[in-house]
């Protein structure tokens, strides 16, 4: 589902770190970096048909890499 965030993610949290991320393998050989984490938060989305929702967001990051396969996982409204 594409979407845009609108403003900033808050209540960030860690849900994995290390061995814990189940993809590490995969986002390491298409993206580089060590040391990759996944994260949650919400934010407010914008959906493709133009309607906004606060929705808990999900992605994972590394040091020089930064966010990358950000996904919604559930919608909070």
């Amino acid at each position: 589902m594409p979407f845009e965030i609108i403003g900033d993610v808050e209540s960030v949290e860690v849900i994995a770190k290390g061995h814990g991320v189940r993809e590490r393998h995969r986002l390491r050989a298409r993206y580089g970096g060590r040391r990759w984490r996944k994260l949650k938060g919400k934010a407010i989305v914008r959906l493709l048909d133009g309607r906004t929702a606060l929705a808990e967001v999900h992605w994972f990051e590394a040091h020089g890499v930064g966010p990358v396969r950000w996904k919604i996982k559930r919608f909070l409204d």
